[in-house]
Parts: C-alpha cells; structure tokens; sequence
C-alpha cells in the first residue's frame, strides 16, 4: 500500500518557483531521505506534505486519502523538527504525552505509549526531569518520543541532528535507524548531508532547485547516477570529473570516477598531476593532486601512506569505473 503519494506538486511564492512539478510514491514502511543543497525546495516540500505549506498546484494523498485541504492535526502525521521545540516548564513525560492529552486520549494509554516509547528510547529515568536537566542528545529523543506516542501514519524528521555535534549525530542516526526497524513506521526525513541520506535511506530522493534529479536506493544513485549532479553530490569524498581531452577519448564532454577507483603510480597511468594536498585520516589517507582539465583529482588510499607536496605522479583509473556524461550533464 502507498503510504504517500505527490502527484505534480509544485510551489511559487510569488513568482519564484519553488518546488517544481514533483511526482512522488512513497511505499508503506519505507525511509525515505529527502537530500540536497540548501535552497532546494526539501523542507518546503516536507512541510507541504505536512498541511504547514499548501502547494500551489498538485495533489498530496497520505494512506489512501487526499489531504489537500485536510488541516496538519488531522492528516495523521507527527513531525520531528531542527530544534526540539519542547515546553520548558513541562517534564518529559509532560511533553511526550501533551498531544494525546489534548486529543482527549484516555490517561491509561497515556500512560502506557509513553512507557513504551520511554524504554525503546532509554528515557525510563528521565521522565520526571525538565529540558533544562537534559543534553541536546537527551532533547532530541523526547522530541522523537513524543512523535512516537502518537502513533502517525508518517513521521517527518526535518534536519533533526543539525543541533547536535558530529559524535552525538553518529549515536543519534543510529537510534532512529534501529527505531524504524523496531517500529516498522514509514518515516520522511529531509538533510542536506550525504553521509546522513546514505546510511539511513531505503530509498534517497535527490533534489536540486524544486526538482527530483533522480530517485532510488543509496547503492544505486552511488553506483549509477543519473547526472552530473547527482554524481556530485552523492558521495564523500565526492566524484573526480574531467573534461577536455580526457573526457573526448571516451565519447563524453565530462568523465567521472570515485576517489577509491583512482591509483597512484610512479609513472604513465592515465593522467599525470601534482600532488597539491594529503589528508593523513589514519584508516584513509586523501591524495589531492591537480591534473589539467580538472579541478582536483583526489584519490583514496586505504591505510596510510605518504607523498611529497609538489611531486609529480602518474594517476591509473579503473576504467570499469569511469561514468560518462554528456553536454547537458546527463549520464550515457
């Protein structure tokens, strides 16, 4: 069953366009991670499918129904914002249980969703303490707890560990992974981080100024972009892209290939460079070497290994490897 379905959604504030004829099915179940840079169009279309935004043209349909018209409180969703947007003079018990408390949901399964949702998010101790006691990671899960008890048709994350530091956010995109596992809950969640999209998604939708680039799962978009920019932007270090000669010996105006897919050899290979930068990482080390008609080749070097800055060396690709575009951007 479709959990979601966007039939030719746009948006304009004036005249500007901002989300630009998306179609969308979204299956019962699935993660699906809205990407892209900022400005794209990803909150906005979140908060559309959320009734926070009406569209200017399209259909958003949620389980079934048709929800155009249909307020936010009644569409069945529970949203989990960038900031925590707790009540401060409220425990976190309170503010887990204040929505059913408003919908008039009787105090036993009250009672009962919050412990459930306490013990599956490690908050059992915490329920009596306020905000102000908490860590920002410890606010970030009463935010998703208080989703959680509502028991939604969707939850909707937007950005949700941007206010957490980069261990926290680890720890954090752990817990919501094992929590849809555990919940089996369809879940849409917007970022404008990669590494984010790439090991929450069942299925990542790229989008680039109010249009979907392309749609699938994180493997498939690594392994086979569809475009420039979807090869771009997917991908941490991202693609190595040529043009010029390189990319005219293959039949393409521009050539790309992975950083892990690039030796260094002393001599020969299929391009010669510099070696302008190194990135010692321990487990990995960057080689960042400049090559006419690039604008820096970096390489991926498992373990640890080292160059001299402003040596030259030859670059040997895996040609199997080597993504081929055309004039408008688009893959052959």
């Amino acid at each position: 069953m479709s959990a979601l379905t966007l039939q030719n959604v746009t948006k304009r504030f004036g005249s500007t366009d901002v989300i630009r004829g998306v179609d969308l099915e979204v299956s019962e179940g699935e993660f699906v991670v809205f990407v892209g840079p900022s400005g794209c169009g990803k909150s906005t279309l979140l908060r559309i499918i959320a009734g926070l935004e009406d569209q200017t043209s399209g259909h958003v349909t949620i389980a079934g129904k048709n929800v155009d018209v249909t307020p936010p409180a009644k569409r069945g969703i529970a949203m989990v914002f960038q900031s925590y947007a707790l009540y401060p003079h409220l425990t976190v018990k309170g503010n887990m249980g204040l929505a059913l408390k408003q919908e008039g949901v009787e105090k036993s399964e009250i009672e009962r969703r919050i412990a459930a949702a306490a013990k599956m998010l490690h908050l059992d101790t915490l329920l009596d303490r306020r905000p102000s006691e908490l860590s920002g990671g410890q606010r970030q899960r009463v935010a998703i707890g208080r989703a959680i008890v509502r028991q939604p048709k969707l939850f909707l994350f937007d950005e949700p560990l941007s206010n957490l530091d980069a261990a926290l956010r680890v720890n954090t995109r752990i817990e919501i992974a094992n929590l849809h596992r555990l919940l089996g809950g369809t879940m849409i969640y917007v970022t404008h981080d990669q590494v984010e999209a790439m090991t929450l998604a069942d299925k990542i939708v790229v989008l680039s100024a109010g249009k979907i680039e392309q749609v699938g799962r994180p493997i498939d978009l690594y392994n086979k972009p569809a475009n420039l920019f979807v090869a771009g932007f997917i991908g941490s270090p991202k693609m190595n892209f040529l043009t010029g000669a390189p990319a005219e010996k293959l039949g393409a105006t521009t050539i790309g290939i992975r950083p892990e897919h690039v030796r260094i050899v002393p001599t020969g290979g299929n391009w010669e460079g510099k070696v302008s930068h190194l990135e010692k990482l321990g487990s990995d080390t960057f080689v960042y070497v400049a090559v006419e008609g690039a604008d820096m080749v970096t390489v991926r070097i498992v373990g640890q290994e080292d160059f001299e800055v402003g040596a030259t060396v030859g670059l040997a690709a895996d040609e199997t490897h080597i993504h081929r575009f055309d004039r408008d951007g688009r893959a052959i």
